[in-house]
């Protein structure tokens, strides 16, 4: 797909997360399959821990507690990504 428009497609990139693009967007994968998003902006997994590949779900947060650590008030609850066997490849904008 190209850009549409004349100027350049912005990327944000932050060590500690995904990488932010401006949408639309289209990611060949390693194996040729394409997985698309129309969204405005879209964050692609850089840590690979996704389960929603190329998307990020912020699994990049879930870290381990350090020992004798306290829980969180949310009760060190971490979110959870979508069915790892759904095989959509349409980002539907659950996901930033």
């Amino acid at each position: 797909m190209p850009n549409a428009s004349d100027r350049p497609r912005r990327v944000t990139v932050d060590g500690n997360g995904p990488m932010l693009i401006e949408g639309p967007v289209e990611i060949v994968r390693e194996d040729g399959t394409i997985a698309t998003s129309d969204r405005f902006v879209v964050a692609v997994c850089t840590c690979r821990r996704s389960r929603i590949l190329p998307w990020c779900d912020t699994s990049h947060r879930r870290r381990r507690k350090p020992p004798g650590a306290a829980p969180r008030e949310d009760g060190d609850r971490q979110p959870h990504g979508p069915d790892p066997k759904d095989t959509k490849d349409t980002h539907d904008g659950d996901h930033h």
